[in-house]
């Protein structure tokens, strides 16, 4: 495949070093910009409404500089798979000998499709928004199926990857938390669910308060394996 156009500005920024997103790895976290949803609880405003402001250049001298002090590098956003040479910037990614975690909302299943037939992604972390009902008053966009699709090619491949879900309790409830268990049994996932507990900053897409209660695990089902992190 041919090299990414090195003048591209689709990252808005970096998080330079990171020990939290990317199990048993030491990494990078590639903030892409725009995304193809408008999620309510959104804390990346600056991100999704930005534009980008480094080249793939400065991107890739940046990981060189890295090689043998990182593992992985994580591709999050925003939503990394709109921009449209994702493949060739993870082609570069990983000549550099790292692994690649990519964080999406699922709505892109051809790409990701894509990124793992060739080999350039290792992990996939995976936002189950809200169930089929509340999708599109918590995302502003219609475009559930594709997660679906995204989500069924995931567990059908076996592929190394998790489902989580932000939580607000003004717009998510346990019996929606629930709803959500209950698909992912019927769909045969067999990861862990992890609950993210929403985290308040002051320009969330939404503009949301702050929730009234935090996640109450003995309020949900246990037919799956869950988590609750922050």
């Amino acid at each position: 495949m041919s090299k990414t156009v090195l003048t591209d500005k689709t990252v808005f920024e970096i998080t330079r070093f990171t020990t939290l997103d990317y199990a048993n790895n030491l990494a990078c976290i590639l903030w892409f910009s725009k995304c193809n949803m408008a999620c309510q609880y959104c804390y990346n405003a600056d991100i999704v409404r930005g534009i980008g402001r480094y080249t793939n250049q400065e991107i890739l001298d940046f990981l060189k500089s890295r090689v043998g002090k990182l593992t992985g590098v994580v591709l999050s956003g925003g939503e990394c798979t709109l921009y449209p040479h994702l493949i060739e910037l993870c082609e570069e990614i990983k000549e550099l000998g790292f692994k690649i975690k990519i964080d999406t909302n699922g709505l892109r299943p051809d790409v990701l499709q894509e990124l793992i037939d060739f080999s350039l992604v290792d992990f996939i972390a995976l936002d189950y928004k809200a169930p089929s009902y509340k999708f599109y008053e918590i995302t502003n966009n219609n475009s559930n199926e594709k997660f679906y699709k995204t989500l069924d090619m995931l567990i059908d491949k076996e592929f190394p990857f998790e489902v989580r879900t932000t939580v607000h309790s003004h717009l998510l409830e346990s019996k929606d938390i629930n709803q959500i268990i209950l698909d992912l049994k019927e769909r045969k996932y067999r990861g862990t669910y992890y609950l993210q507990n929403f985290l308040h900053v002051e320009n969330t897409l939404g503009n949301l308060d702050i929730p009234s209660v935090s996640i109450d695990k003995k309020l949900l089902l246990d037919d799956i394996p869950i988590e609750v992190r922050n």
